[in-house]
């Protein structure tokens, strides 16, 4: 049996889909969804009885999910992005 030389060559020419660049954007957008929610955690009390008005503070309801809603952006947009597209 004598192997096609077409698959050997086709084998060897694929590439990845998703090249440097989108692997960069890809972790940029991790880092922003990790500290968003990182920045949303904590402000609990150790007794149940006590409320802690500090859950309620600007990190934890508009800082926090506005960096998780951007890098969930950024995460898309790297999906989407195309590194072969050429430059006119």
């Amino acid at each position: 049996m004598r192997k096609n030389n077409n698959t050997t060559e086709e084998n060897s020419k694929r590439e990845f889909i998703f090249q440097k660049k989108n692997y960069i954007f890809m972790g940029i957008g991790l880092a922003l969804i990790t500290l968003g929610f990182v920045l949303m955690s904590g402000g609990g009390s150790d007794d149940p009885n006590v409320f802690n008005p500090e859950i309620y503070n600007f990190r934890r309801i508009r800082l926090a999910p506005t960096l998780v809603l951007i890098g969930l952006g950024i995460e898309v947009y790297a999906i989407l992005l195309n590194p072969h597209k050429k430059k006119d």
